[in-house]
């Protein structure tokens, strides 16, 4: 995953493998937002161990 900043104010976030494809627009601080509930593991739903206890 990439971002990049765009004028006026959005942010640009695409899948660095596929730098050819679609990139979705987040105004700063709704990716900040879902970026700190990432860290603070509020959007953990068990499927990374779930993955790793297979």
């Amino acid at each position: 995953m990439e971002t990049a900043s765009l004028p006026p104010g959005l942010l640009a976030v695409r899948d660095s493998k596929n730098t050819s494809g679609p990139a979705l627009l987040f105004v700063p601080e709704v990716w900040l937002s879902f970026v700190d509930a990432l860290r603070g593991g509020a959007l953990d739903t068990g499927a990374a161990t779930r993955q790793r206890e297979s």
